[in-house]
This record gives structure tokens, sequence and C-alpha cells, in this order.
């Protein structure tokens, strides 16, 4: 054991600077008079006011249960079938050259609905297709691919 090696047990304390020359002098760091210089000072956080006061106005706009899933485009059997000749294949390409779609839907889903009539044989490939609209596609003599 050396001079030069010995080390203090604990560490020398510095007194607080107190006054205008030090760093945590005069106010503390707290500013100057009121509410805010007080201690045990709370302030409501301003933004939660206004979070509170529009509830519904947070997350997912009104309606928080809506899905987030796009929903498909509609597209009823009686308009395809003033448009699409017989032996015709239906799907969203030809949907956007007979202008049925226009361009900024043509990267959406389609939805074959049931309503109207369908008397001609159609070819159905990459649009989904209800239930009643299925059926009067097969009785037609369509096919859905």
């Amino acid at each position: 054991m050396q001079l030069n090696t010995l080390k203090p047990k604990t560490k020398r304390t510095r007194s607080k600077p107190v006054g205008r020359g030090g760093t945590r002098g005069k106010t503390s760091g707290r500013g100057t008079k009121g509410q805010n210089a007080r201690a045990g000072r709370k302030k409501r956080p301003e933004l939660r006011d206004f979070i509170k006061r529009f509830p519904k106005l947070r997350g997912r706009g009104k309606s928080s249960f809506k899905s987030y899933e796009v929903k498909a485009i509609p597209v009823n059997l009686n308009m395809i079938e003033k448009i699409f000749s017989a032996g015709d294949t239906v799907n969203s390409k030809t949907l956007l050259e007979k202008k049925v779609l226009n361009k900024n839907q043509a990267a959406f889903k389609v939805k074959v609905l049931g309503t109207g009539e369908l008397s001609k044989k159609l070819t159905f490939e990459g649009v989904l297709v209800s239930d009643s609209a299925r059926t009067k596609i097969e009785k037609a003599g369509g096919k859905i691919a």
C-alpha cells in the first residue's frame, strides 16, 4: 500500500452554490413567481383537455369499428348484360376498357352483384361474385374462373 494508490472511502461533497453567480441559486431553476415556483406544483397538460373534449375524434375518426379492409367496387349484372356480348371474358381489365370502371378504380377489387338478369354466356375471371349472381351466371351457361 502506497500513498499514491489510496482512494477516499466517500466522495467529497461540494456545497450547493447560492445566489446570482451559482448554477442553482435564487429561483433554483423554477423561473419566477406564481404556481410554477411553488413546491408540489401540478399543471394540467393543455393537450389532455382537448383530447377529453373530443373523445370521438380520437383514433379512427368517428367510427372506431370501421374496417381497414378496402371494399370491392360493385358491378351489377344488368350493367354487364348491356355492355358485354356473348362469349366475352369479364375481368377488371375488360371492365376498364368498356369504361365501367375509371382509372382510379382499376387497382381495386371488383364484385359482381346479382341485380338484373343475364342471358349471355360469359366467363368471369379475377372478380368476386355474390351468391345470387353466381346462380344467375351458371343458369345462363357462364363460367366463373
